[in-house]
């Protein structure tokens, strides 16, 4: 089916253009013109890419608003995490990432990486079939319209040494050849599909040993899909690692294989010299999350160092305290400010860059983020006329939405063709109710 959009404005090669005419065939774009007349579908505003969310934990959407209350940590953070992870079954889940889902795609979300470490029943029993759960996040996403990056989690320690305990034990395998095993059914079961990756991940330094990572590694060349990891997200966690095995993480994941163009580092926020040249150096992808971060109370990763270095900058929303990638954007150079006493370390391009063809390269579908042809069909338009927007002209409209947007100025989303969001409405229906009644239902 041919189908045509107009673009009032349209981010094409890293530039604003006017007038862009957008010709598609079935889930891809078949051409791209610019400066002229309008016909088809007209979207008015500012047209970009569809955004990749590259690092997603879906349940923790829950947390919102109930783990702000006093003081804390990291640690006292991942207790209450723990709880919410404890009551969730296939349909709960199911009900709950749907609509995580969906108020991505509201906010201009077409891909999203979810690192998926929820994988069995009470005291680890498995379902029936072991990969229930991440069946149900790929009937999530595919309901909400956005593709999906499932990033199977290896989790096979509950510290350094330590065995799996409580909720814990819903999340690992016995060994890693068994976890391998179950991943190799996973990604058997969507072979050929092109809105679903199946990928991997090492949990952290701190769930699996070195000598296990490889078998990790190894999964992913077979499959060909992408290898994300968490790396030096808290001091606790360097002083760990290094007091265990003599070397950083990074240093940990370097020697195990584990680092590359296919690779992600999640938060980074804790590296060295030696760190940044070995994530630089071998292309790995670093991905940000500076509302989770500030939420935590993690630090501020040296973006702009890691990308001088080699490594591509990507972002995501991780445990949803917000979902809103334009303020993910702004808040890395935001970050850089604040560290430097200095502005002007990220063009708002570059963030965009960051949010848009990146992430999706992070994610394996090197295809999507740019309006191109051949590439995915994804269409968000931001409106310039907000309170927030308005004054943007051609030439301050990437500035404007980077810098002053919300995901609230998203009024339309085209999702690998598919029309999932018109007049900043989610075609599922109203998606706070079904974030209230899926979050209910796991809270108690």
């Amino acid at each position: 089916m041919t189908e045509t959009y107009w673009c009032e404005l349209a981010l094409v090669g890293g530039a604003v253009a006017e007038g862009v005419r957008i010709d598609v065939e079935g889930r891809r774009i078949s051409e791209v013109r610019q400066g002229v007349p309008p016909t088809g579908e007209i979207l008015a505003g500012l047209t970009i890419p569809g955004l990749a969310n590259a690092h997603s934990h879906a349940f923790h959407r829950a947390l919102r608003g109930h783990t702000q209350v006093g003081k804390g940590s990291f640690w006292t953070w991942r207790e209450q995490m723990y709880a919410v992870a404890g009551r969730l079954d296939p349909d709960t889940y199911y009900r709950l990432a749907l609509a995580v889902y969906a108020e991505m795609a509201l906010t201009g979300i077409t891909a999203v990486g979810e690192f998926h470490y929820l994988h069995h029943g009470p005291g680890g029993v498995p379902y029936g079939d072991p990969n229930e759960m991440g069946h149900a996040l790929v009937r999530a996403a595919r309901d909400a319209g956005v593709r999906l990056s499932l990033l199977d989690t290896c989790y096979l320690s509950g510290g350094f040494g330590a065995p799996l305990e409580g909720v814990q034990t819903r999340f690992g395998d016995g060994d890693v050849h068994e976890w391998a095993d179950r991943a190799d059914r996973l990604a058997g079961a969507y072979a050929g599909a092109d809105d679903v990756e199946i990928g991997a991940a090492i949990h952290s330094v701190r769930a699996m040993r070195p000598e296990q990572m490889p078998t990790v590694v190894e999964f992913t060349h077979r499959h060909a899909g992408p290898l994300h990891a968490h790396v030096s997200e808290q001091p606790a966690e360097n002083e760990q690692c290094v007091a265990a095995y003599a070397a950083s993480p990074v240093r940990v994941l370097h020697e195990a294989g584990a680092l590359g163009p296919r690779s992600t580092a999640v938060h980074a926020t804790h590296v060295s010299d030696e760190d940044v040249a070995l994530l630089g150096g071998s292309g790995t992808h670093v991905c940000v999350c500076p509302t989770t971060e500030r939420d935590l109370a993690d630090g501020i990763c040296a973006t702009r160092r890691l990308h001088a270095a080699g490594s591509p900058i990507t972002l995501g929303s991780d445990s949803h305290a917000v979902i809103d990638l334009f303020e993910e954007a702004r808040a890395v150079e935001l970050g850089e400010r604040v560290v430097t006493g200095e502005r002007g370390h990220w063009r708002a391009d570059e963030l965009l860059t960051a949010a848009t063809v990146a992430g999706h390269t992070s994610l394996g579908f090197p295809d999507g983020g740019q309006l191109c042809p051949g590439a995915w069909t994804d269409l968000v338009t931001v409106r310039l006329d907000s309170v927030r927007t308005a004054g943007a002209t051609a030439r301050s409209a990437v500035e404007s939405v980077v810098f002053a947007a919300t995901g609230a100025d998203v009024v339309s989303v085209v999702s690998g063709g598919r029309r999932i969001v018109g007049s900043g409405r989610h075609v599922i229906g109203e998606v706070g109710h079904l974030l209230r009644d899926a979050i209910g239902a796991v809270r108690g």
